[in-house]
This record gives structure tokens, C-alpha cells and sequence, in this order.
């Protein structure tokens, strides 16, 4: 039976901790899914919305973006995409008279747990100028609040549009087509904060920002290297991928500062035996040191190099280069300084080059172990190296897989959502339209924060999401947003970034992906992409939760109606109308959409093409995959000092937070907690079960502080130490991002600890 939301927040004073599970997924899974599910949905709802979950006539996992073979499961989903969508297909509501009770001043006090578990906002909310609390506001009145504050700038850049990786595909070209319209490319995404790195690094090198694998390459290869990421809980239906690898033969290779239930052994949660045993997926774990990735795989590339007969002389030759300017590079590759930078043993890294040498097939995947740091892209293209010197790219069994977080951030890329929009899509997009798009950069995450703190963007408009929740230095975020006239946010549920708002501000609330879209023309459909380039339909089954709501599509199209009113040629109206008229001009703007809507009605979707993987063509300045020989860089951390890294809990999708356990490490009843390794403790006099605050120290000499975490005694890496965010984004300096993609650098972040 579904259960009332908390009235208080629970008190996280006295987390429990027991010693980390050796296995992921099985029997507790189920339990838990069940558990929390029930009590979001009821017992019926349950199981007539889970048995939807990413099926070819349903609705796509609003979680991660991983993808789904042509053959699916009756229960395609996993326990933490089922939190998910129980979260959005809850029977909660929050309506105008749980605003009335509760002043932004109460909101701003509670957890993103608290706020998250009230339910499904149900009408237009605004808080007016000098108002203490939201109050119910009609739609045309909110569009006409939009289209005062939109219209009244000194320039349309003063404007800033983000996009939640949650977005479908029409929403999102829409979005962008009315942010251009209007006059501005200040189109900051989720993905600026996390894969920005990859799509820097692998433009450059093979010419395209996306993974070049698919879910069959998976199953072919030979070896998988898994580096930076924890597919137990960010990603857990990897997991099944990785076992089908496992029993066809493939070795693994697991590089992570922590240990990791999911990487140790998968209970599959879809046998019998599965539940019993499980599989052991890692053959080798390499306990990296936090930001020690680059130099791990310079040594490695060094090592190739110089065994005979090991790299793809043939493909070297006829599909890249720079070939020569990496081999001087790698032959400078230090044993001891690698040593020191990985914290690894040379037994350890000899065994990974074995590996690699035995493989004729190898895969390298990656998340923001890899991408947040300051030396990111450099990591990832020493990975690409490694991946060309053997021709591991465009051919079966083979290639990079940069595994998405945010089931069509991938996606909204594709339909226009970037700052730095190429020429060739804005040619297009001006073609179609008869419009003129602006030419200039416009504003990621990080310069969009510095926008506002500088006074030179005045209106946020999100388009999902929990921008504070995401972003780093937290209390400079929530001042420059303060600062600015006029903070809107789509939403479905209640975050932090409502709280935290503009002179004025609305919460607009919207459909969600469980949700049956009806609009003039009858009942539509909207598309994603996942992180292996797959695009298919999503189709809610659940009658909305409330009246008032539209769609994303319809947001957009009545605000541009709103605020381009008849100079605009744009057909809004229709786009509402019938989303198909949208992806028919997806299909005349974007490459690879050709005849979009025919194939986004065939039940398995269609793949977009990718030149490297297809055809080994590489579209880079050099028309070749491009070897590249950055220096090597890794964290140097002062005496007394730990590297933290900032991850999730398995309690936790990116900054929802479903309950308040980390069931793999042992963790339950708080998440104010720092995992440090008990040697480091010992030497920095922190003992188990202690409290302490934790400082950053930054080159601009400002404190940063998070107050109040329990030491967790943890086998981490020595000298690193990791805590939850967003709880500690408020430690993550503003400016400290990596060097070409701006990405904050959440995964390096010098700290001390101070008694609390």
C-alpha cells in the first residue's frame, strides 16, 4: 500500500555502519525495489507501470542512459531505475496548499530527501517579488511573467537556458530553436558537469564526442576495462552486459580508487542461479589514486610500444596520426613516478599489460572517475592511444564506451543543446526556420554560474533538473542565483533549486516519462537516445497526475508563443498540436534523423550512424583518428592532506536521493559521512565513528567548509577519501574544472579535516 511522505526530516545523526557487501543486485534488490516502490505506487500500480520499464511499447527508464538489446526481459529494469520510476509515478502530490503551509524559508531548511519524497507538483506555482511563498498562478499568466522578464533585458545573452538530461528529444529541439530564435546560445546542460570531458577528448581524436561500441561489441570483446565508474549502482543493468562478456570469455579489468560490490560479483537478479552464486565480473582490480588514471595509461602505452609486434602497424598507418609524437611522449613514461602517481605495484600493472596484449578485442569504459578532474581530457585521450595502437576502434568487439548518466543527455546534445553549437547544424537549423541564429559562444554551467554572480545574466529558465543540487561551490551558486530577476524551472517534483530562487520565480510543473500524452492531435509519442547511439520511443501508460500539467513540448511552445509573438514564423502551435511535425524537422536539421518519423515507430528504434565505428572514418582536422601526447599530470596532495572524491550512494540518482543507505558499502541511516582509509586515519588521528568538518583548500585561499561528517575507517585508495554529493559540492571551488571541457573537477579536491 503507498504510504505518506515524511512530515520532518529524518534525523541523520548516527549513521550505522557495517563492513562493505562483496555482491550486488539479487534477492535484497528485489526486496528493496519492491519495499520502495510499494510504498511510492501501491502493490497494483507497481507492477502495471514496472512491467512498462523499457519495454519496445512503453516508456523509457527516466534513470540512465544505458541501452537495451532487441531481446528484453519481462522485468527490463533495475532496482535503482524502479526507484526512479517509482518516485515519478508516486501517488504523492504537492498542491497550492502544501505551498501555503510551507514558506520558502521552511523549503530552504530541508533535505533534498524531505523535498523529494512529498510527490508530484500539480499546478503552476510563482513566487511574486517580496512574496514568502509560492501561490498558485494560471498558465498564460506565468508565460506573460516569462515573457516580461525575457523581453525587458538589454540582450538576449542576459538570458541562460539549462537542460536536464531527462529531456526527450522534441523538447529539447524545441528548446534550443527558441533560445536561438530569441537570440542566444547560453544552452548550459547537465552534460558540461559530467561528460563534457569525453566529448572533448574524442572529438578530437576520432572526431565524434560519442562511444563508438554497441550492447553486441560488448558481448564480442575479449577484455573490458572498466575505469572511473561503479556500475552496481549508477549504471546496475552493466552489469548484465558484463556477465554475458564474462561467459563468453572476456577478462575484465576494474580501475577504481574504491572497491566496488557490482565489480566483484553480480547476482543476476533474472536466474535462479544468478541469485545464488552470481558471477565474478573483475579479473583484475587496479585500486587506483584519485586523478592517477593518465599516467597509468602512458606507462601502459609506453609498454605497448615497446613490445615487439603489439600495436596495429596497418591501421597505425592508413587511419591515423601523430603516431610519432605520442611514441617520443610514452618513452619518458616513468616506472617510479607512476608508481607514485597510481599507487599501484609494478606486479599489478604488468598483469594489465598481459591482459591487453592477449586481447584482439578491447573495450574501455568510463564515467566521472575520468571526467572530473583538472587533467580529464588528457586521461581520456591516453585511453583512445591505448585503444589506436592496437586498431581497437571500428571494428567488432572494440571502441570507447563513455557511459552516460542521464537517460537522453546524450540525445539533447544530438537535437542542439551546446553553447558551442557547430556551424554546419545552426546553417541548417537557420535553413529550415528563416531565422538567424547567433554566431558566439554562449555560457556552459561554469560561466553561466559566473554570469550570474557578475550581474550579467538575469534569468535562469531550467528546463528539469536541480541546478543547485548539481553544481559546485554551493554557496557562491545560491548567491549568484539569488542575485538574478527571474528563476523558472520545469519540473515534476519538488528540489533544492526551488528553494533557492530569483527575485521572482515559478516552478512549472510537467509530464513525466510515465505519463500518457494526449494533445489535440491524439496521443503522442517523444523519442530519446541512449549512450550507445540507439534512438527509440517512449510511451507513458499513466493517466497525469494532475490536470494542470503539460508537456514539455507544449512549455516551450507556449512560451515562444509568449515571448516571440507574431515576428515569429515559428509553427508553435502545431509543434504542440502533434510531435510529429517536430520530428519531421529533426529530420531536415539533424544528421542521421532522416525519415525520423518512420523509424521511431519501428518497435526496436534505429541506431545513428558513427563514422569510426562504421566505416573506420575519422572526421577530425587531420581527416584520421588523431594520437595525441599531452604531459602527464596527477594531484599532488600537501602533507596531512587527503584527495576526496565526491560520488553517489546506492540510495541516490544523480541529486535525487531515494532514501538515506548505501546498502553496497555498509552505510545506512545518513549520508554526512567521509570513507577514508583506516592508515591515513591512524596518522591523521581520525577514529572510527568520529566526527569532523572537512575544509577545501583552494589557490584562492577562501574556506570551504562542510560541517559535521562521520569518519567511516574504509579500504579506499591510500591518500584519498570519498563523501556524497551534493552534501559536498559546497567544497568544489568554482574555477577548479578541467583544462578544455570546463567540467568542475568534483573528483579532486584537496581537503583537511577539523574537528567538528
Amino acid at each position: 500500500m503507498a504510504t505518506k511522505p515524511p512530515t520532518g526530516d529524518p534525523v541523520q545523526d548516527a549513521p550505522q555502519v557495517t563492513p562493505p557487501k562483496q555482491a550486488a543486485a539479487g534477492l535484497p534488490a528485489i526486496g528493496h525495489t519492491l519495499r520502495i516502490a510499494g510504498a511510492q505506487m501501491g502493490l497494483a500500480r507497481t507492477a502495471r507501470t514496472l512491467l512498462k520499464v523499457n519495454q519496445k511499447d512503453g516508456f523509457d527508464c527516466p534513470g540512465c542512459a544505458w541501452p537495451e538489446g532487441d531481446k528484453r526481459h519481462t522485468a527490463e529494469f533495475c532496482e535503482n531505475g524502479a526507484k526512479a520510476v517509482a518516485e515519478e509515478a508516486t501517488l504523492r502530490r504537492v498542491t497550492p496548499e502544501f505551498f501555503a503551509a510551507h514558506p520558502l524559508a521552511d523549503l530552504a531548511t530541508r533535505s533534498g530527501y524531505w523535498l523529494g519524497q512529498q510527490g508530484r507538483i500539480t499546478e503552476p506555482m510563482y513566487l511574486p517579488e517580496g512574496g514568502d511563498r509560492y501561490e498558485a498562478i494560471s498558465w498564460e499568466r506565468a508565460f506573460a511573467v516569462i515573457a516580461e522578464e525575457l523581453t525587458a533585458l538589454g540582450s538576449p545573452d542576459e538570458a541562460l537556458f539549462y537542460t536536464s538530461g531527462r529531456t526527450s528529444n522534441e523538447a529539447a529541439f524545441l528548446f534550443q530553436l527558441f533560445a536561438r530564435e530569441f537570440g542566444t546560445n547560453n544552452l548550459p546542460d547537465c552534460s558540461n558537469m559530467c561528460h563534457e570531458s569525453s566529448g572533448s577528448a574524442l572529438t578530437e581524436t576520432i572526431g565524434i564526442g560519442k562511444g563508438s561500441v554497441s550492447l553486441e561489441d560488448l558481448h564480442q570483446a575479449d577484455l573490458i576495462i572498466v575505469a572511473g565508474q561503479n556500475p552496481g549502482t549508477n549504471h546496475p543493468r552493466m552489469l548484465s552486459a558484463l556477465e554475458q562478456a564474462k561467459t563468453a570469455g572476456a577478462k575484465i579489468i576494474s580501475v577504481n580508487p574504491l572497491p566496488e560490490a557490482g565489480m566483484e560479483r553480480f547476482k543476476n537478479p533474472q536466474t535462479p542461479l544468478g541469485m545464488l552464486r552470481g558471477t565474478a565480473l573483475n579479473d583484475l582490480f587496479l585500486q587506483i589514486r584519485i586523478g592517477g588514471d593518465q599516467a597509468l595509461f602512458r606507462l601502459l602505452n609506453k609498454l605497448v610500444i615497446e613490445t615487439e609486434g603489439a600495436t596495429d602497424a596497418d591501421f597505425i598507418r592508413e587511419h591515423t596520426h601523430g603516431y610519432e609524437e605520442l611514441a617520443a611522449a610514452a618513452k619518458e613514461a616513468d616506472w617510479d613516478e607512476t608508481l607514485t602517481a597510481t599507487g599501484l605495484t609494478r606486479p599489478e600493472i604488468e598483469r594489465a599489460l598481459a591482459m591487453i596484449l592477449a586481447s584482439k578485442r578491447t573495450i574501455v569504459c568510463w564515467a566521472m572517475g575520468l571526467t572530473q578532474h583538472k587533467h580529464a581530457v588528457a586521461t581520456i585521450r591516453e585511453v583512445v592511444n591505448l585503444l589506436l595502437l592496437r586498431g581497437n576502434i571500428g571494428r567488432p568487439g572494440a571502441g570507447v564506451c563513455p557511459v552516460r548518466g542521464h537517460s537522453n543527455v546524450q540525445g539533447d546534445r544530438t537535437m542542439g543543446i551546446f553553447e558551442r553549437p557547430a556551424p554546419a547544424f545552426l546553417d541548417a537549423l537557420d535553413k529550415e526556420f528563416r531565422i538567424t541564429s547567433p554566431r558566439g559562444h554562449g555560457y556552459d554551467v561554469v560561466r553561466s554560474i559566473e554570469a550570474m554572480r557578475d550581474g550579467r545574466a538575469k534569468v535562469l529558465f531550467a528546463m528539469g533538473g536541480n541546478f543547485v543540487g548539481a553544481t559546485p561551490d554551493t554557496d557562491v551558486t545560491e548567491a549568484a542565483i539569488r542575485r538574478t530577476a527571474l528563476t523558472v524551472h520545469v519540473s515534476t517534483k519538488l528540489n533544492r533549486s526551488h528553494a533557492v530562487t530569483g527575485r521572482r520565480a515559478l516552478i512549472l510543473p510537467t509530464l513525466g516519462r510515465t505519463d500518457k500524452d494526449v494533445q489535440a492531435s491524439g496521443k503522442q509519442f517523444v523519442t530519446v537516445e541512449d549512450s550507445m547511439g540507439m534512438v527509440h520511443a517512449s510511451r507513458g501508460n499513466l493517466a497525469p497526475a494532475s490536470p494542470h500539467l503539460l508537456s514539455e513540448p507544449a512549455i516551450v511552445a507556449r512560451m515562444a508563443r509568449a515571448v516571440l509573438g507574431t515576428a515569429s514564423a515559428t509553427p508553435w502551435e502545431q509543434f504542440e498540436r502533434d510531435y510529429a511535425t517536430i520530428r519531421e524537422r529533426i529530420s531536415r536539421v539533424v544528421p542521421g534523423f532522416e525519415d525520423f518519423n518512420a523509424r521511431a515507430a519501428r518497435p526496436e528504434g534505429f541506431r545513428l550512424p558513427h563514422a569510426p565505428r562504421d566505416e573506420r572514418r575519422f572526421p577530425t582536422r587531420t581527416g584520421k583518428a588523431n594520437f595525441t601526447a599531452a604531459p602527464v599530470e596527477y594531484p599532488r596532495v600537501p602533507q596531512g592532506r587527503l584527495l576526496l572524491q565526491t560520488l553517489r550512494s546506492h540510495d541516490q540518482y544523480n541529486t535525487t536521493i531515494y532514501g538515506l543507505d548505501d546498502r553496497y558499502r555498509g552505510i545506512t541511516g545518513g549520508r554526512r559521512i567521509v570513507m577514508v582509509n583506516p592508515a591515513d586515519a591512524a596518522e591523521l588521528g581520525l577514529a572510527d565513528g568520529s566526527y569532523t568538518d572537512l575544509v577545501s583548500e583552494w589557490r584562492d585561499g577562501v574556506e570551504r567548509r562542510a560541517p559535521g561528517f562521520r569518519v567511516v575507517h574504509y579500504p579506499t585508495a591510500r591518500g584519498c577519501a570519498a563523501a556524497y554529493y551534493p552534501e559536498t559540492n559546497v567544497l568544489v571551488p568554482l574555477d577548479s574544472t578541467a583544462d578544455t571541457s570546463n567540467t568542475p573537477a568534483s573528483k579532486s579536491v584537496v581537503v583537511r579535516f577539523e574537528p567538528a
